[in-house]
């Protein structure tokens, strides 16, 4: 029997030139049956009666397991797939605690505002419905929230939709304005929690670990309940988020529409060839804008997800042109329902669009990941990925967005020409057959805590034994001797002069101040972005895109953190060169096999955008543009592997093939460390050189992008030889015969892509993978 999804997925394929498929594999996922548990007696009889007469006769099996842990007092986790209702765990056992108990309150804490505002309105549409419960009066308490109604919400509200960042900043900041809510909290609900990973993540449990020890002082005692997209070790993660023993709730009850799953590999373009005479493929968001012009065309309604803000709006703008000119005036009908989707608009612009896509005015939208989580978009026919989106976890999140009506859907995951993508589309057991990874988090991060400790002991003084249980004894005493913090004989206080560390503290990582863009010809705000990104974003001369309309920066002023730009319409785009120099400051461990030496080390990252090149948008390159920009500096933690010269000769390789083959070898391995981390290839980097100054010999480094190292590169180490050996499986695998960007070349590379040799790589890589089999343990 054909499926709603194999239905879409041949009327796709039935419009494509003749050839070869671009479908690599594809796999139909079974329905799923539902299962059904009593209502808990202790629950709120109008709260019941309300969710009764939306529909809700009986609730979800692994929803009543949830919400009775929660209300027995128990920190849980529940972790099951998009549209199973986890909200209703919690809300079921939060409203019916603030109905019995006037002085009780819920902070519900949210990775993006998306989400945290599909939430509220979750939230308040309960509460009016329901008597006995128009005292919580819900409310958001976020950078959008009006200055002149936030003393209100701090003095009435008893459930509160916030984020991380303004938790830190401002609840915990000004914790003595919060005195009522912190006394009354009940339960703390972090949803997506899976989101919180890497520095962010570690960040976070450090914050909800502040959170905790204040609430507890004022005499609550909250308890905590995460949400979560299906995730490795669920209990285990959500309990090193919360620092407190978390149960986990796996098994999901909610029933789920079949899917086909069509992985997609676009086609070689004819005649044009990039770096080295390399063949070029199709762009993946430029294939992506295709498909979901041919799906909105066939009545699917299409969510395609893009890695880039960039890419969203160029994805929606080629969609928009290719159903006008592929439809006439229907074509022109469904374009104007067409809309991109992005962090960095403000807040009206977001509201409209959540909007659009929630009463079905949208019939296609291009999003960055801002809509992967929990935003509630129903009766989505077909999910495109424009790429691997860095996690498993990440990519079944999307793909859970198709099927919300129970019929059949859609998911296609296009390859990017990048190592990883073309792993995966030939190789579908890695992605289809694997668990979802383990979230990576590390809240005893020394360059972490300095900053959150700072925070907790302004807030309230730590005592010996809180500091022994953070793991934060030595990192106090490192500040004590700088005098950023007081050591007295009862525990640990604030510096005198030391008022504001929260503004100090970088909580996301980005490593910088917020720069606003405006239109300098009207003065439109028209979106913000961090310092750190600005320099290879909105550079002078780079092109911006802006919900379908691009802009020419003029200028970027790092000091006021103001990027001024031009309405103009180019046949080119831009993107930025950087040159990066990588410093050895100390090894942390290392294992010897052989002539070749793996090591985890402390590294400094020195990094400058030296220009900026220009390419038609068929592939040519225009011209390369010199910049003059500020350095950046990086204290990191890399994985980092050494041969010696004899070794390189064994391999077949002289002298003046070591740089290309180190070059080569090292972006190969960044696109490939998402197999064995929970990582994105933008959260990494990488530097090789034939010979080192700090190991005198021919060394790659692969470093986490974030002060202080956030456990990836740590990931890379512990499994070197897997990861290389996926690592030389992909280039070995690759169609190519000189190297292109499926396998070695690399779309944030400084250095051009040159000097890059596939041989070379695949010889280097042979040996190494081969001395690390014998000794290390994978």
């Amino acid at each position: 029997m054909t499926t709603y999804g194999r239905e879409l997925l041949g009327h796709l394929l039935e419009h494509l030139p003749s050839g070869p498929s671009p479908v690599t594999h594809t796999v139909d996922l079974p329905a799923r049956e539902a299962r059904y548990a009593d209502w808990p007696a202790w629950a709120h009889p109008g709260l019941v009666d309300e969710l009764r007469g939306r529909g809700v006769d009986r609730p979800w099996a692994h929803q009543v397991a949830t919400a009775e842990h929660a209300h027995a007092g128990r920190n849980v986790v529940v972790a099951t797939g998009t549209a199973s209702g986890k909200s209703l765990g919690y809300q079921l056992p939060a409203l019916s605690a603030l109905a019995a108990d006037r002085g009780a309150c819920v902070l519900y804490l949210s990775p993006n505002k998306a989400l945290g505002q599909d939430q509220l309105s979750s939230v308040v549409s309960l509460v009016d419905a329901v008597p006995g419960l128009a005292h919580v009066t819900p409310a958001s308490y976020d950078g959008d929230t009006p200055t002149d109604a936030r003393p209100w919400i701090r003095e009435n509200s008893r459930w509160i939709v916030t984020n991380p960042d303004m938790l830190h900043l401002s609840m915990l900041g000004r914790s003595r304005q919060w005195t009522r809510v912190l006394r009354g909290l009940r339960f703390v609900v972090v949803d997506e929690c899976h989101s919180y990973r890497g520095v962010f993540g570690s960040n976070v449990a450090l914050i909800l670990r502040r959170l905790d020890r204040l609430a507890r002082a004022l005499g609550a005692d909250p308890t905590f309940i995460l949400a979560s997209a299906t995730t490795s070790d669920a209990g285990a993660a959500a309990s090193t988020l919360v620092g407190r023993p978390c149960v986990e709730v796996t098994d999901d009850a909610s029933p789920q529409g079949g899917r086909t799953v069509a992985l997609w590999e676009p086609p070689l373009m004819d005649g044009l060839s990039g770096e080295n005479g390399a063949p070029v493929r199709r762009p993946a968001p430029v294939e992506a804008s295709t498909l979901m012009a041919g799906l909105v065309a066939e009545g699917a309604r299409t969510l395609t997800f893009v890695r880039s803000r960039a890419g969203a709006e160029s994805t929606a703008l080629r969609a928009r042109e290719r159903l006008v000119s592929d439809h006439g005036e229907r074509g022109r009908e469904l374009a104007g329902r067409i809309a991109a989707y992005r962090a960095g608009y403000l807040a009206e612009d977001r509201r409209r669009l959540e909007r659009g896509l929630a009463e079905g005015d949208l019939v296609g939208v291009a999003s960055t990941s801002a809509l992967e989580l929990g935003v509630d978009i129903s009766g989505l026919d077909a999910v495109v990925s424009a790429g691997f989106p860095g996690t498993i976890a990440s990519f079944w999140q999307q793909a859970g967005r198709a099927g919300r009506r129970g019929q059949g859907a859609l998911v296609v995951l296009v390859a990017r020409d990048d190592p990883l993508d073309t792993y995966l589309v030939h190789h579908p057991e890695a992605l289809l057959g694997r668990p979802v990874e383990a979230t990576v988090t590390d809240p005893r991060n020394p360059v972490l805590l300095a900053g959150q400790l700072r925070c907790a002991v302004s807030e309230r003084p730590m005592t010996h034994e809180e500091a022994r249980a953070w793991g934060a004894t030595e990192v106090l005493e490192e500040l004590a001797a700088r005098g950023l913090v007081r050591r007295r004989p009862v525990g640990w206080y604030p510096a005198a002069d030391d008022h504001t560390p929260h503004t100090e503290v970088d909580i996301r990582g980005t490593g910088g101040a917020e720069v606003v863009i405006v239109d300098a010809v009207d003065g439109r705000m028209l979106g913000t972005i961090d310092s750190v990104r600005a320099r290879s974003q909105v550079h002078p001369g780079a092109l911006y895109l802006h919900q379908g309309e691009s802009f020419v920066v003029d200028e970027l002023n790092l000091d006021d953190g103001l990027a001024l730009c031009r309405p103009e319409e180019p046949e080119w785009t831009t993107s930025a060169r950087e040159q990066v120099s990588i410093d050895l400051i100390e090894t942390l461990e290392s294992v010897s096999a052989g002539p070749v030496t793996l090591s985890y080390a402390e590294v400094e990252v020195t990094a400058r955008v030296t220009g900026y090149q220009r390419r038609l948008r068929g592939g040519e390159i225009l011209d390369v543009t010199p910049l003059d920009l500020p350095e950046t500096v990086l204290a990191t933690r890399a994985v980092v592997y050494t041969l010696t010269p004899q070794l390189l000769r064994v391999a077949g390789l002289e002298e003046a093939d070591w740089p290309g083959a180190l070059h080569a070898a090292e972006h190969a391995a960044i696109g490939l460390l998402p197999l064995v981390a929970t990582c994105d290839r933008w959260d990494i980097g990488g530097v090789s050189t034939a010979l080192h100054p700090d190991t005198g010999l021919p060394t790659v480094f692969v470093y986490d992008g974030y002060a202080g190292g956030a456990g990836f590169a740590e990931r890379g180490y512990r499994r070197a030889t897997s990861w290389l050996r996926a690592t030389l499986d992909a280039i070995r695998s690759c169609e190519c015969e000189t190297g292109c960007p499926s396998c070695i070349q690399s779309p944030k590379c400084g250095n051009g892509n040159d000097p890059l040799s596939k041989p070379g790589a695949i010889a280097l890589l042979t040996e190494v993978v081969g001395q690390l089999a014998e000794s290390v343990d994978s």
